[in-house]
């Protein structure tokens, strides 16, 4: 379907009841309008890039294909629900490919820790660090089971606008110690400093300070052991892709390089969006997979607003954002032997490091890298013989008051990062890289509009979680309703994926609404 052909046909239906505009074609996006299309919707989904996918999408440049966000794949029973409501076979459509080890973490002095899936492994390399640990750790994932069964798949997998839902799980969270942040409950189990870094790392891919989340995010060690990490052949963005394709299957339209520039409200209730050229388009409910700070102080900006105004928007913690150096590597395939798919390089500091990010706002010399190799998995990513990499670093946000100017700093950064890729884990690396891109905090501003360039939105610390968070139903306009990882229940692909399955649960079928 072209543009104007997409554009026409969401106007044409004035009136109709089952017209929806999906603003943001993330995997949060996707997949809320997979869930419309399969209530009997006829969704557009309008997106400011030129593929599908947001954070999830890839940048095809000399050959390799770059993956710019997550990852890895993990609860595949959420996808594998997905499509089972749009009538699909997920197994048809993408294939997923498990990791075992999930990653490997390694420190300045040699010391490695391989996460992987068999418990016995797994306690090998507790013992490898700290014996004396291995009774704390084997309670760590007992914890974490526990943390998951409720966080996850009750909290995670519902809607929690209303205060009274809040009200009534209080005791559970009491009795869990949600008051505790993940590294304190880590460092209460075990004693080895390195051990507690590798319990308690795992917040950092939601845009969480693992020294002041909510100890829930625990469960991500329980889900990581229980159901695998994978790798989607093609990447993400090859998800997103086989995602926008079921969405047209059901005759919804994708509208890309296509900004939205308002979503128009009338009485109470929204009546459409504004495109940034002016034209609008009508709909009878709005989803938006716009980060939630955009969604209300951008696109709701002339609409009076009672919960989520301009001032507490300012009071707002936001993630940390990143720093992340895409590059492709000649004649390396057979190089690097020990270097698998996922590495963590850790800096001599942890929480020290974590301190300056989150709260000063402070630029290190001592990172901490993520190294993600898919090519030793997917050799599309790269020409034959060759390599495709990113590295990633945490870095604070745009809205520290000392500010980082970035257009000085880059070349800077990039330089010590290369001086630690060569010494800890790729030496000779100068010589071998054949193309690159560059994102810092003020791309990830620019280019998925998200306020402070932050990486994964309003940071998941215990006042900005569940009932706290920005809420899947709007409180400030009727029809309007966010997926994402600005609100219930976060980050992460499984967290933005569960946003969709929620606001399935609050948006009545086509037959009910006509």
């Amino acid at each position: 379907m072209t543009r104007i052909d997409a554009i026409e046909s969401v106007n044409a239906g004035g009136g109709s009841g089952d017209r929806a505009i999906v603003i943001g074609a993330g995997l949060g996006g996707l997949a809320a309008a997979m869930r419309l299309g399969a209530k009997g919707y006829r969704v557009t989904v309008i997106d400011k890039l030129d593929v599908p996918g947001g954070r999830g999408s890839a940048i095809w440049q000399d050959g390799h294909r770059f993956d710019l966000g997550p990852t890895i794949v993990t609860v595949p029973q959420l996808y594998r629900e997905l499509w089972a409501a749009c009538g699909r076979d997920f197994d048809k459509d993408v294939t997923l490919k498990a990791l075992d080890p999930f990653y490997e973490i390694r420190w300045p002095d040699g010391t490695k820790f391989v996460a992987q899936q068999d418990t016995d492994k797994l306690r090998a390399e507790v013992a490898k660090l700290s014996p004396d640990d291995l009774a704390g750790f084997d309670k760590f994932l007992e914890d974490s089971a526990k943390r998951y069964w409720f966080g996850f798949e009750d909290l995670g997998r519902r809607s929690m606008h209303k205060l009274w839902e809040l009200i009534k799980v209080l005791p559970t969270f009491a009795k869990l110690r949600a008051d505790r942040s993940v590294y304190a409950h880590a460092a209460r189990r075990v004693k080895n400093e390195k051990l507690r870094m590798a319990l308690s790392f795992h917040p950092l891919f939601i845009g969480g300070d693992p020294c002041h989340v909510t100890s829930m995010y625990i469960l991500v060690a329980y889900l990581e052991k229980e159901f695998g990490v994978h790798y989607a052949m093609g990447g993400l963005a090859g998800m997103a892709q086989a995602m926008a394709h079921v969405i047209e299957d059901q005759s919804g339209a994708m509208l890309m390089d296509t900004e939205v520039d308002e979503i128009v409200v009338h009485k109470g209730a929204v009546t459409g969006v504004r495109l940034a050229s002016g034209l609008e388009m009508g709909a009878d409910i709005v989803v938006s997979n716009a980060d939630s700070g955009h969604t209300y102080d951008t696109l709701l900006r002339n609409h009076d607003r009672r919960r989520w105004t301009s001032k507490r928007l300012a009071r707002t913690r936001y993630s940390m954002s990143l720093f992340v150096w895409y590059f492709g590597t000649k004649g390396t395939a057979e190089a690097w032997s020990d270097v698998d798919h996922h590495t963590i390089l850790n800096g001599p500091r942890y929480t020290g490091l974590l301190k300056d990010i989150f709260i000063k706002g402070k630029l290190c010399d001592d990172m901490s890298l993520y190294v993600h190799r898919p090519s030793v998995t997917d050799p599309s990513v790269a020409p034959e013989g060759d390599d495709s990499f990113y590295v990633l670093s945490p870095v604070p946000h745009l809205g520290h008051d000392n500010g980082i100017d970035w257009a000085q700093e880059e070349p800077i950064y990039k330089e010590k990062m290369l001086a630690v890729l060569e010494d800890q884990l790729l030496p000779g690396l100068r010589e071998k890289i054949s193309t690159e891109v560059v994102f810092t905090p003020e791309t990830f501003r620019d280019r998925y509009l998200s306020p402070f360039g932050s990486g994964f939105s309003i940071e998941p610390r215990i006042l900005q979680s569940a009932w706290f968070r920005p809420h899947n139903v709007s409180e400030e306009a009727r029809g309007l309703y966010l997926v994402g990882a600005g609100t219930h229940p976060g980050a992460g692909v499984p967290g933005v994926i569960s946003t969709a399955e929620v606001l399935s649960t609050l948006v009545p079928d086509v037959e009910s609404v006509k």
